[in-house]
């Protein structure tokens, strides 16, 4: 089993839980402008591709925050994964997209040959269903087209729980690189704590990613 259901007699946001379930938009959502700088040097110098190294820290940030790993169950209890996959949109030649589905928890080149894989297999499918797993996803998209300040994402009725992290194109100010990276979760789940730390930490992840190519 690679979740756990948590004890809601022991869970600390019980209160918070109930309080927030009941809303008709409980949702909470930021957009913040991340520094890219050094990351995005290393990526040119070494010639990788953009989307799958972005969405390779974006997910192990992601993954890195155990209430971004928890969902609500049809029953209304609390299950947590072990870690979650990300399920992203990628574009078809007739300018719709389909759904891909992978797995960043393995080393980065790896990752890469694995995204690869199941990005052609989602093309050659033309796939819009997220499978039966679909609790365990993060649901992922950009818009590489445009600089953005907010974003406003569709959502189902009933809420589900999955964490919704959109990024738009990158700009240069101050002599900085910044990308606006917007992350939506379910409240009865996730704070504005979680949410600051999901940024701290996808910074560290950037900052990692840097020096192991550095190195190189």
């Amino acid at each position: 089993m690679n979740f756990k259901i948590i004890n809601m007699n022991e869970y600390k946001r019980k209160d918070h839980f109930e309080y927030f379930s009941q809303m008709a938009y409980p949702y909470v959502g930021i957009t913040v402008n991340v520094d890219i700088t050094g990351w995005l040097a290393i990526v040119k110098e070494k010639e990788l591709p953009f989307f799958h190294s972005f969405l390779y820290v974006i997910t192990r940030a992601a993954n890195s925050i155990k209430e971004f790993r928890q969902r609500i169950t049809a029953e209304g209890g609390i299950i947590e994964f072990e870690k979650c996959l990300s399920s992203y949109t990628t574009a078809l030649a007739d300018e719709t997209y389909c759904y891909c589905q992978v797995d960043a928890d393995k080393p980065y080149r790896e990752f890469l040959s694995h995204a690869k894989a199941e990005q052609k297999k989602a093309l050659d499918a033309e796939n819009l269903d997220d499978g039966d797993e679909i609790l365990q996803l993060f649901f992922i998209s950009s818009l590489p087209w445009i600089s953005y300040t907010s974003l406003v994402q569709p959502v189902p009725a009933p809420a589900d729980s999955n964490p919704r992290i959109t990024w738009g194109r990158y700009f240069t100010q101050n002599h900085r690189v910044w990308i606006p990276v917007s992350l939506l979760c379910h409240h009865a789940l996730v704070d504005g704590i979680h949410l600051a730390r999901f940024f701290e930490k996808l910074e560290n992840f950037l900052a990692e990613f840097v020096d192991d190519f550095s190195e190189l």
